[in-house]
């Protein structure tokens, strides 16, 4: 399968505009709430209303560092069990991010009054930030002033938020439109098959366009926004497949250069697609307010490319998610009735039986771990080739995010995995490394700090006889990518 697309449903919402906790209505004499509260309004409504009856929606809630109640903010998902339909991050600028490398203040801004309100440590509040995420994985990060650096229509005014799991930066009532195809498909005698992946971009794309005009919209604005931007999201997964079998280790040098190649080819490829569709079917209606009108005659899409987290179209796929590495070479998957299935990857199988060390006794002692690292019968040569997402140092996960991003029009979803052991200062250099490097935001998940969590090291299952044996379980349908459990890809 070489491209698979679907339907997913979540909002983003950026609640800086909405008077802080304690300001009082001048109409009434009332006390406003404040933005948290009405986060956990939209909370609670989610939890009621199941999309199409099958599975929650899910949300991305945003903050400005400059509103009065930023630091409650970030801390409100430290309580366990709070916005559990939330993912939220802080919106980060660039003026914020340098006073906090020089240890400064800034003020704090009544969004109704445009008054001063108050000042705060740039440096305090991003130590905040970094000990929230390594606490529970709560806040992310936007860098919003990147987002916007890179906004293909400007004319229109500035974007403000994300969708839920922070890869489509979006207009008010814009839509996400997402398609992602397997590289794990596109190696012929140990290359990349180029001319193979330039035909498959150029079908996704009058795909992907095809879906804005055959889509049911569920109110008649967003069909309006859609239609006049047809943005669209051609993305990867099965990046870490593609490495294994060029027999490049996913933490290194080459695998990022591979990775800049890739995507710049996919855009070249999209954006050329794109131009043939619009001498047909005409450019976007908003092109010529865009950057496009100055470089193109014309273009069919004002964006092109996504790199989306794939969580449930990998594992139909049977790829890895998105650009993350494998999180487990082997592991148990808890199914929908309990039933437990030990999944081998199958690329890591097909090796080790070529060199001769596969046997049922090495597949056990990898799914007691997920890993390789430890067994002595395994060459190093494939212990750096099957490193699993904790092995990787972070460094080289946000080094892998900002490879891609450099080639991708909206934005790039990637977990930056850190081990239990993993300290405050670890997740604070991912961070400033993801600002310096033009992420467009990053999200951090320290292993075990959420009460629940996609993939479990360590799980208990029962086997015949009532033996127990601790096992790496996937307990839910998601496989990687975004942390989250509610984020609908």
């Amino acid at each position: 399968m070489a491209i698979i697309h679907k339907s997913g449903g979540g909002t983003g919402f950026d609640f800086s505009k909405l008077r802080p906790a304690g300001d009082i209505k001048f109409s009434t004499k009332g006390i406003a709430s404040g933005p948290v509260s009405f986060m956990k309004i939209h909370d609670v409504s989610t939890e009621v209303v199941k999309q199409g009856g099958k599975r929650r929606g899910a949300n991305m809630g945003v903050l400005e560092t400059t509103h009065p109640d930023i630091l409650t903010f970030i801390s409100v998902k430290s309580k366990e069990g709070e916005l559990k339909n939330f993912n939220i991050s802080v919106k980060i600028t660039n003026s914020f991010m340098n006073k906090v490398t020089k240890n400064q203040s800034y003020n704090l801004v009544n969004p109704r009054t445009r008054n001063v309100v108050g000042k705060l440590n740039a440096k305090n509040v991003f130590d905040s930030i970094v000990h929230n995420a390594w606490k529970t994985g709560d806040p992310g990060l936007v860098f919003i002033d990147e987002i916007n650096r890179r906004n293909p229509t400007p004319a229109l005014g500035k974007i403000e938020s994300t969708n839920p799991c922070g890869e489509q930066p979006l207009y008010p009532y814009e839509s996400c439109n997402l398609g992602s195809i397997n590289l794990a498909k596109f190696v012929k005698n140990k290359k990349v098959d180029w001319p193979r992946l330039k035909r498959t971009v150029s079908i996704a794309v009058h795909f992907l366009d095809n879906v804005i005009d055959t889509n049911k919209y569920p109110l008649p604005k967003i069909e309006k926004t859609t239609k006049a931007n047809r943005k669209i999201g051609l993305g990867i997964m099965g990046f870490a497949e593609l490495l294994i079998q060029l027999n490049i280790s996913y933490d290194s040098k080459q695998a990022v250069a591979l990775a800049e190649k890739i995507m710049k080819f996919i855009s070249n490829q999209a954006r050329e697609a794109s131009m043939n569709l619009a001498k047909t079917r005409g450019s976007f209606p908003n092109f010529k307010k865009s950057i496009w009108a100055k470089k193109y005659k014309g273009m069919r899409n004002a964006t092109l490319t996504t790199i989306a987290p794939t969580g449930t179209i990998s594992i139909i796929a049977g790829c890895s998610s998105g650009i993350e590495p494998l999180f487990a070479v082997s592991y148990i998957r808890e199914v929908l009735d309990g039933t437990q299935l030990i999944e081998t990857n199958p690329y890591f199988e097909k090796i080790a039986k070529e060199h001769g060390i596969y046997s049922k006794e090495i597949m056990n002692q990898i799914a007691m771990t997920g890993s390789v690292k430890e067994i002595r019968k395994i060459p190093a040569t494939l212990k750096g080739l099957f490193k699993t997402a904790l092995e990787i140092k972070p460094e080289w996960h946000v080094k892998m995010q900002a490879a891609f991003q450099k080639y991708t029009d909206n934005a790039v979803s990637k977990t930056v995995n850190f081990p239990k052991t993993a300290k405050t200062s670890d997740v604070r250099k991912a961070f400033l490394l993801a600002w310096k490097l033009n992420c467009k935001g990053i999200t951090i998940y320290r292993y075990g700090s959420k009460p629940e969590q996609v993939l479990y090291v360590g799980t208990t299952v029962k086997r015949r006889k009532g033996e127990q044996v601790k096992y790496l379980s996937a307990e839910s349908d998601y496989a990687g990518g975004c942390p989250y459990p509610y984020c609908p890809h």
